[in-house]
């Protein structure tokens, strides 16, 4: 995991000697993601500028990656976890430059369309393609958007592309969010939707029975293909099951190399497990409890309030966003990278995307059918590059440790999705026995978990590191978000007005970092209630009332759903 930055577009007259320090000056601006080195390329059409963050191939893999003859040139922010498998079936020879696992990537340009080489990459990616034979270039973004990567035009009309908003946003007034799943040909000037799957329409699912065995299976292979690693690894483990299921997993095979098929001893075989909250937090103490079954190395941290408040404007500034739960949950997370970088730790595994495929929020106990559930899981995945998503990669990659998400995982992604969900609904067990949220993931790995962990209920993280800490963040807001300012919000905040003296604190701060009216644009708005989109708020009559989005808020709904 890295940072890439690239300027497009250059015409005959330009200074690229200008450019190149301008290029070097924008990309210096999130160096925090690639601490370990520089590369750039610069010819008379493009100018690509790649910060390093070394996990594979360390002593080469510098990027940006050029071909043999030099007439390709690529800069890539993530992995290609199935890069062994894709060099083994190329067609073509290609003279490989690095062991990077992302030099495939220039391999399958040369002999294969876009469209069905990108359908092929497993892994997390954004990246962009020179060809300066052709002068084109392609930009591409992994299917769910866990790499983050925006784009932009300069004053004299030159495509940039960057990592991260805070290169792009006093330089593009049309900066945005370049679309995961997409890829973009300038030689079209064509902006293409690549990643598709059957699975989105109900109807395509309806009446797959759930296989656990396959589930179990089609998991366990995305964590070891994630353990790719020349680096000091670990685990965030909240104690929660997502998190504990992929801690339990790696343990299992942290002791083999990944690289050469396990056959040879790892390098870091004991499996590091991270935590933190504030002092007495449930994520602590079920964290211990997991990592004690583990037999992991652990790691507890405890934060104060006051050193996450004093943390907010960096988190903001970082994440780059103003959205309520992701800046309370990102603050936690934040000063956890940090704890990991001190020890020496360049990668991690975590555990989002499980409630947005198993319908984990307690707000999905009301969703009325199978139907319904199933679309507001395509939702909630469809969002998870403005929510989830972002605030593991930034919080992380602030302090330049990798996250890295096993559930969101391309083969697992289809092998889960496509069970009916029926099987994931609350109160769909055997003789109608009402269920806990995700059960279908829980029965699937029996035996793997001590049951006080494999069973417990969902505990949203920003509620998860300490119940003080969100309400000492709304009190803070109190005091300094006066009734008359909070009157006028919609007036100052035209676009998605902020509803409570919480959000109206962080869009102010989130304002001095990043003032544009396009960068307010890269966040999304609308209700929502426990972290559902807006069109859940519908299933229950009491949602529409209810504004916080931390999952204190419907902290009944289970205990309703068991006793209906």
């Amino acid at each position: 995991m890295c940072s890439i930055f690239g300027m497009f577009g250059l015409q005959a007259g330009d200074d690229l000697t200008a450019l190149r320090r301008h290029a070097l000056d924008l990309s210096q601006r999130q160096r925090h993601r690639g601490p370990d080195w520089s590369g750039v390329y610069v010819d008379d059409g493009a100018i690509l500028v790649h910060e390093r963050l070394a996990i594979v191939d360390p002593a080469g893999g510098s990027q940006p990656l050029l071909s043999d003859d030099g007439s390709l040139a690529l800069a890539v922010n993530g992995e290609i976890y199935n890069h062994r498998e894709l060099k083994a079936e190329l067609t073509q020879p290609y003279a490989f430059q690095t062991g990077s696992d992302c030099e495939v990537i220039n391999a399958l340009y040369q002999q294969d369309t876009p469209a069905s080489y990108l359908n092929r990459l497993n892994g997390i990616f954004a990246f962009a393609l020179w060809d300066r034979t052709q002068k084109r270039v392609l930009i591409a973004r992994d299917p769910i958007g866990v790499v983050p990567l925006y784009w932009g035009h300069d004053k004299d009309g030159r495509l940039l592309v960057a990592s991260e908003l805070k290169s792009l946003v006093d330089t593009c007034a049309d900066a945005a969010q370049f679309p995961p799943g997409h890829w973009y040909d300038s030689a079209t000037d064509t902006l293409t939707r690549y990643y598709e799957r059957p699975w989105r329409d109900y109807d395509a699912v309806e009446g797959v029975d759930a296989d656990r065995v396959a589930l179990r299976e089609a998991f366990e292979r995305a964590v070891h293909r994630q353990l790719m690693t020349d680096v000091p690894y670990g685990v965030l483990l909240s104690g929660g099951l997502d998190s504990s299921l992929v801690a339990a997993v790696a343990a299992r095979y942290a002791r083999h190399r990944i690289e050469d098929g396990d056959q040879s001893e790892a390098w870091w075989p004991r499996l590091h497990s991270f935590a933190i909250g504030l002092k007495g937090s449930p994520d602590l103490a079920a964290a211990a409890i997991a990592a004690e079954a583990l037999g992991t190395v652990h790691h507890g941290f405890e934060y104060t309030f006051e050193e996450g408040l004093d943390a907010l404007p960096d988190v903001i500034r970082h994440v780059e966003t103003y959205d309520v739960t992701t800046i309370r949950a990102s603050t936690p997370m934040f000063l956890l990278a940090r704890r990991i970088k001190a020890m020496g730790v360049k990668m991690v595994l975590s555990g989002e995307g499980s409630d947005e495929i198993f319908g984990g929020y307690l707000y999905f106990h009301k969703a009325p059918n199978a139907r319904e559930f199933h679309e507001e899981l395509v939702r909630k995945l469809d969002a998870l590059n403005n929510y989830d998503c972002l605030r593991a990669n930034k919080s992380m990659m602030a302090w330049g440790v990798e996250p890295r998400v096993p559930f969101l995982d391309r083969e697992f992604l289809d092998v889960a999705m496509r069970i009916d969900a029926k099987h994931k609904m609350v109160g769909q067990g055997a003789g109608g026995a009402r269920r806990i949220e995700k059960a279908v993931l829980r029965e699937a790995f029996e035996g793997y978990l001590p049951d006080s962990i494999l069973w417990r209920q969902k505990e949203q993280f920003s509620d998860g590191v300490g119940y003080g800490w969100i309400d000492g963040l709304k009190a803070h807001a109190e005091a300094q978000i006066s009734d008359r300012v909070m009157a006028a919000a919609d007036k100052r905040f035209v676009h998605n007005p902020p509803q409570t003296k919480e959000a109206y604190y962080y869009r102010h701060v989130f304002e001095q970092y990043f003032p544009t009216q396009a960068a307010a644009e890269t966040v999304p708005g609308g209700k929502s209630i426990a972290c559902s989109s807006p069109a859940a708020i519908a299933w229950d009559a009491s949602f529409a009332s209810m504004a916080d989005p931390s999952g204190r808020a419907v902290a009944g709904v289970h205990e309703q759903a068991l006793a209906g």
